[in-house]
């Protein structure tokens, strides 16, 4: 089944899109991939939608800026559909459907709540493909963590290329990710603690820059490795996997203080500290840790986890994956799943009771009167 996947990410900073032909288990074919970045504007609105969900308790309210918003996120989404359709229209000949991630706003899964705006019947109109959408509100409605949802499709990856068990897969988005593939059994998956957010959020603020390219701010500062310790002390850090955060559940308030360089350098510091502590609840240390997402293009923060890790080190690139990709693979993924009636979510993963499918599907507009 041919499938397209959408994902607009906790740093908030546009749409990755990937094509995959895929059977939902095995067999993974990968197609061409593209990105559309959001604008200042798009960013702004986004901000203001997660300060305002802040308070929601249901899921489906839309107050304030989050109704403009999720009409600007499907909007967004479905002309980078079109676009990419146009640019790779041998590639996306037969597309079956599209996952569609959306955005989260919110994630409280120990409310049982968890929030993604996007609306994935428009999107299935406006594309005239099959949409199946949020895919994590299944999982959190029985008591799973709903996230992360990637660790099925990261097994799935890990067999197409060989890579020998045990080994590890991080993703550092926003929020920072692993899935430890054993020898044997299911995956093993939890969120490791803050991602790029921290860092984007400074850099913004400070510099007006989305975030810090090839750390060059953090490169240049110097380390407080109080505050860091400080950051560590945090209960979430010794809670027992599985485990999920929102992108907002650390202030910077500690490096308010530092100078850009020096505040750049702690925070990123505090991500390599917290991927170092996630390891130690893994039930074996991992041969090697494949970084992907925006941190594995970060030298500063690779040389970081190089450093505090008790495993080889390595990108998502030099196994010849599209490390920028692979979270819109997984959904494109996790959709052909969803079709099948397959789990996307596992005991192991999100905490849930027993391995569970997910996902709404929106049937594409009938065609020829059928």
């Amino acid at each position: 089944m041919l499938a397209l996947g959408l994902m607009s990410g906790t740093s908030m900073d546009g749409i990755d899109l990937a094509l995959v032909e895929t059977d939902g288990e095995d067999r993974l074919a990968f197609g061409p991939t593209g990105f559309a970045p959001f604008g200042e504007p798009d960013r702004a609105l986004l901000r203001r939608a997660l300060a305002e969900a802040a308070t929601l308790d249901d899921r489906d309210a839309r107050p304030g800026a989050l109704a403009e918003a999720e009409a600007r996120i499907t909007a967004l989404h479905a002309a980078a559909v079109r676009d990419f359709a146009a640019a790779h229209a041998g590639a996306a000949r037969g597309l079956a459907v599209i996952g569609f991630h959306g955005q989260t706003v919110l994630h409280r899964p120990e409310r049982r709540l968890t929030v993604q705006i996007g609306d994935g019947a428009a999107l299935a109109r406006s594309s005239g493909v099959a949409v199946v959408a949020d895919l994590r509100a299944a999982d959190v409605a029985a008591g799973g963590q709903g996230a992360p949802l990637v660790p099925v499709f990261h097994r799935a990856l890990a067999r197409s290329a060989g890579l020998a068990a045990p080994a590890a897969i991080l993703n550092l988005g926003g929020v920072g990710n692993i899935t430890f593939l054993p020898e044997r059994g299911d995956p093993l998956a939890f969120d490791t603690g803050p991602g790029n957010a921290l860092i984007d959020d400074l850099m913004l603020e400070r510099t007006g820059a989305a975030f810090d390219g090839e750390g060059a701010a953090a490169g240049q500062g110097r380390i407080d490795a109080a505050i860091v310790a400080d950051l560590m002390r945090h209960p979430y850090f010794d809670a027992r996997p599985p485990k999920s955060l929102d992108r907002n559940a650390w202030s910077r308030a500690a490096v308010a203080p530092l100078s850009t360089a020096d505040a750049a350098a702690t925070l990123t510091d505090f991500t390599a500290a917290s991927v170092a502590r996630a390891l130690e609840h893994l039930p074996a240390t991992p041969a090697v840790l494949v970084v992907c997402g925006g941190g594995a293009r970060n030298p500063v923060l690779m040389a970081g986890l190089a450093r505090r890790l008790p495993c080889r080190v390595t990108g998502a690139a030099a196994l010849g994956w599209d490390g920028d990709a692979i979270e819109a693979q997984a959904f494109a993924y996790l959709a052909v799943r969803a079709c099948r009636g397959l789990p996307i979510t596992f005991p192991g993963t999100t905490g849930v009771g027993a391995p569970l499918t997910g996902g709404v599907l929106h049937p594409g507009p009938a065609r020829h009167g059928h």
